[in-house]
């Protein structure tokens, strides 16, 4: 089970690209990498899940630390790109109320 990460920064925004399965195994390593992000003052983190073919309720848990830890510093999270099965997850658990998630690319992420 591997996971990528690939952080780059431009500007005040932090755009993360993440490929593999999101899992009890990879979750660590995908918080590890993230949450470092939403610390920093008014954090904007655009993360693409393109490349995501599984997400289990671990994964789901490092999205919303993420958002509280976000907020709790004044910035703004989107995920981009998610796959339909991904879109049914968070719909089905209610998270896309509280996150902005979107299927398409915005603001020229690819």
């Amino acid at each position: 089970m591997n996971l990528k990460v690939e952080i780059n920064k431009l500007g005040d925004q932090a755009i993360v690209s993440v490929a593999g399965e999101i899992d009890a195994y990879t979750a660590p390593k995908l918080r590890e990498a993230i949450i470092p992000l939403a610390e920093e003052s008014n954090p904007n983190i655009t993360i693409n899940l393109k490349n995501v073919s599984y997400m289990d309720s671990t994964g789901l848990g490092v999205f919303v630390g993420l958002l509280k830890s976000v907020r709790k510093n004044g910035g703004q999270l989107n995920l981009v790109e998610l796959s339909d099965r991904l879109e049914r997850l968070f719909s089905i658990t209610g998270l896309s109320d509280i996150i902005d998630i979107s299927s398409k690319s915005e603001g020229g992420v690819q």
